[in-house]
């Protein structure tokens, strides 16, 4: 078992990264607030529908929302009882999530932290599928995608997503259809378990005021002393260079249009560091275009064009990365040619040195802040540590920005066909239909 420190004298912080010998990576970041907050964490998500265990063997390609279903399934156990209710007895708040490459069980307690760890780390490692119990989650899951088909911003978005991507398996609902969890079979949970449920391929992050040992002796007592090496390899992913459609539109009960305009960023960076970079670039870019201060809100909020009901993201990872701009307007295409050209003329004029410097202390005094929470300080070392980059370098990112190279990503963005509009009409106003 190896142990590394990980200090930042910037930040005043320190975390413990330590290799267990069942191949699992603990990361302990001891921070004296009330509440510890607690995630076990496997790389395996919804966009992981074709894998194989090793050169030689052959490809298996399961239905969509498999990743999402076994994330349900797992907190059942084999005696009939379930794990939310031993949480609950602990005093722990525990819940779960599925992204399109990460799947999360996690908890949050102020007392009775160890017997929260055990009961965390041995109801993930104990898969009970029978045909009784998959049929019953079949009819839940069921019901949670017509819940999420029914609601117009969750369409708007997987519209979005379908039409950036045209083979891409982040296009996948997450939940999966109704059609595809009715070919779930407790086989099949079983094959992505043992494909994708390797310690070698999991992590366990604990933020709170634990210590390592505190943490390692629920570890040691808990998972095993020999590792499980796994040959898995994953589907093959094509990079793509411009939208599968420039538009797609659909009819739900809402009182106002709702949009998502999506501009696809097909230049992914090969290495974690470059992509942590890009990353940061990016979000800046967006603080400064699009933030409520900037002037493209504020235009057209005051000219009654949107509503406060906006909002704005970058999201990138090994095989994807887009923006969205989202919200309400009676006059949708009118705003995604507003912010055609608008970008058009900030790339003429230039970025504002005095803007960029805002928007980036902005940025880096959220940073900052996230470090008073334990739940966020989780988060973010999680997701860098699933992005193989470090969370300590994120500061100086940000410090070693420069306008020039946001106005080189914004040059990057302006090309008609890495964008796509999403749009939900009141049910009078329009048909369903795709460009």
């Amino acid at each position: 078992m190896r142990t590394i420190e990980k200090c930042s004298h910037r930040l005043r912080e320190r975390y413990f990264q330590i290799e267990h010998d069942s191949g699992l990576t603990v990361y302990v970041f001891p921070k004296p607030l009330t509440t510890t907050h607690v995630i076990f964490s496997v790389r395996y998500g919804a966009a992981d529908q074709t894998f194989r265990q090793g050169e030689g063997e052959e490809w298996i390609t399961v239905p969509e929302g498999v990743a999402h279903f076994l994330e349900h399934k797992l907190f059942e156990n084999p005696d009939g009882s379930d794990s939310f209710e031993r949480f609950s007895a602990y005093g722990a708040d525990a819940n779960a999530y599925t992204t399109c490459n990460r799947t999360a069980y996690l908890f949050s307690c102020t007392e009775r932290f160890e017997e929260s760890l055990e009961e965390l780390l041995r109801f993930v490692r104990t898969p009970y599928f029978t045909d009784q119990t998959v049929k019953k989650e079949q009819g839940i899951i069921a019901e949670e995608i017509r819940m999420y088909r029914d609601n117009p911003w969750e369409r708007c978005f997987q519209n979005l997503i379908e039409s950036l991507y045209e083979k891409n398996p982040i296009r996948s609902n997450i939940c999966g259809t109704e059609q595809s969890i009715a070919r779930i079979t407790p086989q099949m949970l079983y094959d992505c378990y043992r494909a994708f449920y390797r310690l070698s391929n999991m992590a366990l992050v604990v933020c709170g005021n634990v210590t390592q040992e505190q943490v390692m002796a629920v570890v040691n007592r808990c998972l095993p002393s020999k590792r499980e090496e796994t040959a898995l390899q994953r589907g093959r992913v094509e990079h793509t260079n411009e939208v599968y459609r420039s538009s797609v539109k659909a009819r739900m009960q809402v009182s106002k249009p709702i949009f998502s305009v999506g501009i696809l960023d097909s230049e992914i960076p090969s290495t974690p560091k470059d992509r942590i970079r890009r990353d940061a670039a990016m979000t800046l870019l967006e603080e400064i275009l699009f933030s409520r201060s900037a002037s493209f809100y504020s235009d057209l909020f005051e000219e009654g064009l949107i509503t406060p009901t906006y909002s704005y993201g970058y999201s990138i990872g090994e095989t994807f990365a887009f923006h969205t701009l989202s919200g309400e307007s009676d006059r949708p295409e009118e705003v995604g040619r507003r912010l055609w050209d608008y970008l058009c003329r900030v790339k003429e004029i230039g970025i504002d040195p005095e803007e960029f410097e805002r928007c980036r202390r902005v940025l880096y005094a959220d940073e900052i802040r996230g470090y008073d929470s334990t739940e966020e300080i989780a988060n973010n070392l999680l997701s860098f540590v699933f992005d193989d980059a470090e969370l300590f370098e994120y500061p100086a990112v940000l410090e070693s920005l420069t306008p020039r190279e946001l106005e080189e990503l914004l040059c990057s963005m302006l090309k008609p066909s890495a964008f796509c509009l999403s749009v939900v009409y009141p049910d009078e106003e329009a048909e369903d239909e795709a460009d």
